[in-house]
């Protein structure tokens, strides 16, 4: 599940990137040579078909995880205070990584904050693919152009998790072993 969702958050990403840049909402523009689907047409192609993908393979994911428990043993609590020691131990490069199958507070606190967004993502993507089928949630979202701003940044507090979560496997090489085995 894992890598089919790196692989639907690229596609989404790049071919969001392309959906934007006929638009450029906010005055900048992606550089072409890293957008996917050519043409507006063929972008939207791409971020439905990835959309499908990450939704369903997501959904699967939490089912999964609220069926086995996984979610609540994995994943909470999260104490402030081991939040706290935890992230000063990691801004000293001194976090402890001794068991990959247990995260630590922030790694918790990181993958709660990556399902929200996600769904945060889904649900600004509903209002920006059916507006009119979803009112009360384009309304909740301040409207079409409260979802596009939504969508756009909730994407790039996605990209940022990424940009982190790879950074950290390379500071710790052995935890790709464990995601490349799958457990």
């Amino acid at each position: 599940m894992h890598w089919l969702n790196a692989i639907a958050v690229v596609i989404l990403v790049t071919s969001g990137w392309r959906i934007y840049n006929a638009t450029g909402f906010l005055g900048f523009s992606i550089p072409r040579s890293i957008t996917l689907g050519g043409w507006l047409g063929g972008a939207l192609q791409w971020h439905f078909a990835a959309m499908w993908l990450l939704t369903a393979n997501g959904a699967l994911y939490l089912l999964t995880n609220l069926l086995s428990g996984r979610l609540r043993s994995q994943f909470f609590p999260i104490s402030p205070k081991q939040l706290l020691l935890d992230l000063s131990a990691a801004l000293k490069g001194k976090l402890s990584h001794a068991d990959p199958r247990h995260y630590n507070s922030v790694q918790r606190l990181a993958y709660i904050f990556v399902m929200l967004d996600c769904l945060l993502l889904v649900l600004s993507g509903l209002v920006l693919w059916k507006s009119v089928q979803f009112p009360l949630l384009r309304e909740c979202l301040g409207g079409y152009e409260g979802a596009r701003y939504i969508h756009f940044y909730a994407m790039s507090a996605l990209c940022a998790f990424v940009v982190v979560h790879v950074v950290m496997v390379a500071l710790v090489p052995r935890t790709l072993l464990a995601m490349l085995r799958g457990h």
